[in-house]
């Protein structure tokens, strides 16, 4: 079965910024302009004619400089549940890719993925923090710390261009691509150059890749899959089977379904953990309203980020043939990563988190 072919137009793109060829030459005089526009953009914000918005608790940003998925997400996912385990009330602001809708709205536990999008809901699902989306993530920091006053920190998932936001710690991820072909969009994964300094006062490079994949100076994160839990327990909170103890039911190999930046990378992950799979990329932030796998399939292992987007009832009245399962992922920063973000967050926050060690 074929992906579709928005999906194989931007898997193109995606290989195309990993190198310079004719795609990425032919894209480079848009790059010309997008460059200068960016910098124009920031040179405002330095001069003072536009404005950085602070909120009355400290801000900390993930985000990347390449476009598509870097593990920005996961990397959220890891912070607010450290900071929770040291006993920091965390909350998380995101524009929430692809929602419907731009005002600020809080993720609760009956929220849809296309109304807060498929990262946040996620996001509140792994770590049990505060959510909320709004397109201007001043707004939703605001709206946040209205319903929840008692929060000491914020961090903001994927905001590293947005300027308005005022922070004070960066932090960059990259994953296994680094800077691809080093051109900036549309002609390479840029979104500003690599070199740029960080717009808070600390930045932090977490590479989320078995060594650095730039000339940035950073820590690495350890990302495996952890557990294979049936759809309905997913959902439910319940644990699955280990990824390396799991065996499809029958002889026919499984399927598994990734719509994310690169999803390719998911399907490594099963293989190199013994499941063969019929891969079926999809693009990121994929719309599952129609189900795009075979009614035949037997077996479907989809990523946590395409689960919030599937409702058990729903699948099994569609595709009552096929079980699906959810494939957790772990993504764990080394131990230097944690005492440089100690360090980096402002003085009473650091006093906390020594005394909660």
């Amino acid at each position: 079965m074929a992906p579709p072919p928005d999906g194989a137009f931007e898997q193109r793109l995606t290989a195309a910024w990993l190198r310079r060829g004719l795609l990425a030459w032919a894209l480079l005089p848009l790059a010309g302009v997008y460059l200068p526009l960016t910098a124009l953009r920031r040179l405002l914000y330095r001069l003072g004619l536009l404005r950085s918005q602070r909120l009355p608790v400290p801000v900390c940003v993930v985000g990347n400089r390449v476009a598509g998925g870097a593990g920005k997400t996961p990397t959220t996912i890891a912070i607010v549940r450290h900071l929770q385990s040291r006993g920091l009330r965390v909350g998380v602001v995101s524009r929430g890719h692809g929602r419907k809708g731009a005002s600020p709205l809080r993720v609760g536990s009956d929220s849809r993925a296309q109304d807060v999008g498929d990262e946040p809901l996620l996001i509140a699902r792994r770590t049990g923090a505060p959510v909320l989306v709004a397109r201007d993530r001043v707004q939703a920091g605001r709206e946040l710390l209205r319903q929840e006053p008692q929060l000491d920190l914020i961090v903001c998932d994927d905001g590293l261009q947005h300027l308005r936001l005022a922070r004070d710690v960066d932090i960059l991820v990259f994953d296994d691509r680094g800077a691809g072909n080093g051109w900036p969009l549309p002609a390479g994964p840029l979104r500003e150059p690599v070199g740029w300094r960080g717009w808070a006062p600390r930045l932090l490079v977490l590479y989320n890749a078995a060594h650095p994949t730039t000339r940035l100076p950073g820590t690495l994160g350890r990302r495996r899959l952890g557990q294979l839990v049936p759809l309905a327990d997913w959902w439910a909170g319940r644990p699955g089977i280990a990824v390396d103890q799991w065996r499809p039911a029958g002889a026919q190999r499984p399927w598994a379904l990734a719509g994310i930046a690169v999803p390719q990378r998911f399907f490594d992950q099963l293989e190199r953990a013994g499941i063969a799979v019929r891969g079926l990329p999809l693009p990121d932030h994929a719309d599952l309203a129609t189900l795009p796998w075979p009614a035949e399939a037997t077996e479907l292992i989809v990523t946590e980020k395409d689960a919030v987007k599937l409702d058990p009832a729903d699948v099994a009245a569609r595709r009552p043939a096929t079980r699906v399962w959810v494939a957790t992922l772990d993504f764990e920063p080394d131990p230097a990563f944690w005492c440089d973000l100690h360090a980096a967050l402002p003085q009473p926050l650091r006093e906390r988190l020594r005394q909660a060690r």
